[in-house]
């Protein structure tokens, strides 16, 4: 789950990060209110106007504004609220930006001897561990920096038996240059941050850029969190900090009704039962002629519930063609699972693409029956070859 960077530093500054400190606001008003109480609390006019949405590159879309007085927050909030920002990582439709973050100038006027790093946490798969990766080349796109410059990029491997050890830190802070101050402050910043991912039970903390300013702290300016999903019945609280309106709307209505579903950009819908067989049955789709238009896992427990609220978002793509559903019958029984397809379709009324239902295991047999009798507008079949069969049948109409 992704959340915002004003809440991903305020979950940084709960565990001792220091953190480039902003107020966020949802219009001008409370955006100039905001630049007011930090000036009031540090003691400088200018401030950030920072948009805030679920993707980077803010700046590079013109979401991320230097004011250097009251007009100019006023200017700058003004300008970024309501804009749809278009990042390199929103694609060209772009996003909403509702709220902004004010945040307090950390690049001192006039100040020369500031540096940006950049820091990220999170699981390395292939080594089973967590890591710590950073660069000196922090405030660029660290895929450019490990393309053209791999060896500016370093890896630290927590072993999880014993967590991050003093050395580590130690050695981060040799790596990136520093010393006197610099290396003590950076030291405390990378415990404190490890401490925060590996308490939060979080994927990923990215934090691009960590400045060292011109008197020698160290600070987190942008934080990038997300949150294990799965992890989430543990933090309670972190619930609270999902915004939806940053979400596909298709993924949010899924996630309501205990479904598993991710959008893509193919023309065939797929409504299966175990991630495996999702991945199995989208390769069958590829093979068959068509390309998949979503993952969509409805568990273990297909019901005529189930299905019907798989049906509403399947069909809310206006590119799908045909549906192919892929049901195996283990726990639940193939005839069940056939049934509720029949109530679902009955329910929906009429559904404008050619629907494919492959069920295989307990009952499949019986399953096919009630599927070929029942009058409705569906294909049956019980090899995943038939229902490829059937999907060739469909783009060749």
């Amino acid at each position: 789950m992704n959340i915002h960077e004003y809440q991903g530093k305020a979950i940084l500054k709960s565990f001792g990060v220091r953190i480039q400190e902003g107020i966020v606001a949802d219009n001008v008003e409370q955006a100039v209110e905001a630049a007011k109480k930090l000036k009031e609390d540090f003691g400088s006019d200018w401030v950030v106007v920072k948009a805030q949405i679920h993707a980077g590159g803010r700046g590079k879309g013109g979401g991320v504004k230097l004011a250097r007085n009251i007009d100019e927050v006023k200017e700058k909030a003004g300008a970024i609220l309501g804009m749809q920002l278009v990042t390199p990582q929103t694609g060209p439709e772009g996003k909403l930006v509702s709220k902004v973050l004010v945040a307090q100038d950390v690049y001192y006027p006039g100040a020369t001897e500031t540096k940006e790093f950049y820091m990220s946490v999170l699981l390395d798969r292939a080594a089973g561990r967590n890591i710590i990766m950073y660069s000196t080349e922090g405030g660029m796109d660290i895929e450019e920096v490990a393309e053209h410059t791999p060896h500016l990029i370093f890896k630290e491997e927590i072993d999880p038996k014993v967590g991050l050890q003093a050395f580590q830190a130690r050695k981060i802070a040799f790596n990136l240059g520093l010393s006197g101050d610099a290396f003590k402050d950076m030291v405390k910043f990378v415990a404190a941050l490890y401490k925060a991912y590996d308490a939060t039970d979080s994927a990923m903390f990215e934090i691009n850029p960590v400045l060292k300013t011109s008197d020698n702290k160290i600070l987190a300016v942008d934080a990038k969190v997300n949150l294990d999903d799965n992890a989430l019945y543990r933090h309670p609280d972190f619930a609270a900090l999902r915004d939806t309106a940053e979400e596909d709307p298709m993924e949010v209505e899924a996630s309501r009704s205990n479904l598993n579903y991710v959008k893509l950009d193919g023309n065939v819908g797929c409504m299966v039962n175990g991630a495996g067989l999702a991945m199995a049955t989208m390769d069958i789709i590829k093979i068959a002629g068509g390309e998949p238009a979503n993952f969509l896992d409805v568990g273990g427990t297909a019901n005529a519930q189930t299905v019907k609220a798989a049906f509403n978002i399947i069909l809310k793509d206006p590119n799908v063609k045909a549906i192919l559903i892929n049901i195996f019958g283990g726990i639940v029984r193939c005839d069940r699972v056939a049934q509720g397809v029949i109530d679902a379709y009955n329910e929906i009324g009429n559904i404008p693409v050619p629907i494919i239902v492959r069920l295989q295991g307990t009952n499949a047999e019986e399953a096919k029956k009630l599927i070929d009798e029942s009058g409705l507008q569906v294909k049956s079949a019980i090899l995943l070859k038939e229902a490829a069969d059937r999907i060739k049948e469909v783009f060749a109409a």
